[in-house]
Order: structure tokens, then sequence, then C-alpha cells
């Protein structure tokens, strides 16, 4: 039996994404199959693909992107304990970071995680990298307060609507960059929106606030976490992640990489002062390494919420596997509102 994956042929553009077909794999003894039906589609795949990415300075071409599934248990590994939950016909939700851009994968029993029946497999597998993210930014790390107030920057992208919609739920005070023509979507998502096109955030934010926020959620990177942390009264919490800022013309470049962890040292160097403000990196594949737990109680909960109406992700587009190199086309243009999902087995 054959399947089709889309690899990373060599490290470099969009046109590097070729199609293949294979056998069918089989799981080793721990693992389960699983038919994928949609695959996010997120700027850290194209980290990946140009190997600028952290989990990619090790990773060799060719390899198949994907960071987030949800799928239907189709195999188990003749060694799977007979005390697990999986049956055949489940459908689960996983984070491999790798492979999923394919119509099976295979991964171990306990990396997954159930999904609640009747949902959207495109709205689900919009939980498990950017709501997941978000909310564990919003609780994990910055420990957010209800009535608090706070930045979101890229508030019209995949974590940032997820932002605002976890911090509709907790009653925050929430801005949000965007560029003019993503401000209705902004507003609409309760975030004040902010044109950094035409004005300067920073001051901006302390016209519109008085003293500041507490907490700035920051995606961007380079030196616009200088000046994020610029925004917070006192008390107030910076939380980065991500590479945004390094996208130029449809590619990420090496030294931009660099000049971002550079960046970093020195914003991190401001948790030596003694005012109460703190810089806090997130990182959803540290985070889960660290706390596997958590990952999966928070994913639970916002399936849950998933299932209750209470959040409704914005799905940017539904895109065939077999047309992944539009999808991240589509992605590099910048126009993007919500989440970009693939569909691997209609």
């Amino acid at each position: 039996m054959k399947s089709k994956r889309v690899i990373v042929y060599k490290f470099g553009g969009a046109e590097n994404l070729r199609l293949i077909e294979e056998v069918i794999p089989e799981p080793c003894a721990d693992e389960v199959r699983v038919k994928i039906l949609t695959a996010g589609v997120s700027l850290a795949d194209i980290l990946m693909r140009e190997g600028v990415h952290p989990e990619s300075l090790f990773k060799r071409t060719p390899f198949s992107l994907g960071w987030d599934i949800v799928g239907i248990v189709d195999k188990l590994g003749n060694k799977v304990p007979s005390t697990n939950r999986w049956r055949i016909g489940d459908i689960v939700a996983a984070l491999p970071i790798v492979g999923g851009y394919a119509e099976y994968l295979c991964l171990p029993y306990n990396q997954l995680v159930s999904v609640p029946s009747g949902l959207d497999s495109v709205e689900a597998v919009s939980m498990i990298l950017n709501y997941t993210t978000a909310y564990q930014m919003l609780h994990r790390s910055a420990r957010i307060k209800s009535g608090e107030r706070i930045l979101v920057h890229g508030a019209a992208g995949g974590v940032g609507t997820a932002l605002l919609q976890l911090g509709k739920l907790m009653g925050l005070d929430m801005y949000g960059t965007c560029s003019r023509n993503k401000e209705k979507v902004v507003s609409a998502l309760c975030g004040k929106p902010i044109d950094y096109k035409s004005s300067n955030f920073v001051q901006e934010v302390l016209r519109l606030t008085g003293d500041g926020v507490d907490a700035v959620f920051d995606g961007i990177g380079t030196k616009s976490l200088l000046r994020s942390y610029k925004t917070l009264r006192k008390g107030g919490r910076l939380v980065g992640y991500g590479f945004g800022s390094t996208l130029k013309d449809g590619h990420h470049q090496g030294y931009q990489i660099l000049s971002n962890v550079l960046n970093w040292a020195n914003v991190l160097t401001l948790n030596l002062i003694p005012n109460s403000r703190k810089v806090i990196p997130y990182s959803i594949q540290t985070l889960k390494r660290r706390k596997p737990n958590w990952f999966r109680e928070d994913l639970n909960l916002l399936f849950n919420l998933l299932v209750q109406d209470k959040i409704k992700p914005i799905i940017a587009a539904r895109i065939p596997l077999n047309e992944a190199a539009k999808a991240h086309e589509l992605l590099e243009k910048g126009s993007v509102i919500g989440k970009i999902v693939l569909i691997c087995n209609l």
C-alpha cells in the first residue's frame, strides 16, 4: 500500500518542497500509526524548511515538515500496552515537530492526545501549536490575572488571534499591533489595534494606557524585544517567542537569526535590574519536553473550550497536501489572517 508525503528536498525556498509516494510506514513496537487528516502550516515550518530553526540544525534532508497534526488511529504497534487507551478509529492530536506533511505518520503512543468527537479536524489542529502556545504564554509564562492589560504583536496572526480570544475570556484589556488592513479583525476580537507601520508602538501604547501594560507577547524578536520592554509597567512581563522578524522578502536570513540571538542575550540581562519587570523566553517544544503533562492538560482544556464554542479559530485557508508549497508562499506574503491548514486525507 502506498502513501504520500511532502519532503524538504534541500534547504531553501518553497520550490524545494516535493511530493513523493512511498510504502505506507509500519509502526514500531511502541508506536501508533496515525492516518493524518489535517496538518498545520506555521512560520516554524518555514524556518525548518530553510534550515535556520533550532529544531532543524541537526536534521538532514530529505525530511518532512509538520509541527501539528490531527488524525485517526490506524494501527497499533505490537508492544503498545494493553492498558493503553488507544483503539483503531480514535481521533487524536499530536505535536510531532517533523513529519506532519504526510498521509500517515507513526508516533510513540504516549505522544498522542485524544480529540473530542464531533470537532472539525481543521479547527482542532489549530489548538495544538497556536492555541497551546498562546495559552501557555498567558498562564504558564506570564501568569496573567483577570483584568490585566496586555500587548500582542502580530495580533491578526495564528498565535495573535488565539491570544486575543483567550484574553477576552479573562476580561483582559488588550492592545494588538497589526497592519491597517487587519485592524477590523483585531477590533472584532476585542483588541485595540495599533498600526505598527504608521506609528511608534511604544509611544502609542504609553499614550493609550498612561503607564504601559502588564504583559507583552512578542513573536517578532530582534530589536522589537527591547522596544516591547519599554511598554511594561511596574511588575510587567515580556514573553518572547519565535523569530518572526527574520522573514525578509520571503526568506529567512542567517545573519538575522544571529542578530535575534544576540538581542535576546541583551534583553535577558534586563532581568538583573531590580525594577520588578521580567523577560521570559517561551518555546512550546522545550516546555513540552520538560513538562509533558502540562501540554496534555492544556490541550485538553483548549479542546473543551472549542467544544463549548468559547473559542473559534480563524482559518485562513484549507489547502490540499500536494499544494504545500502554495501554502508556504501564502504564509510568506505576510497577509494571512489566522491559520493555514493542509488537508492530508479527504
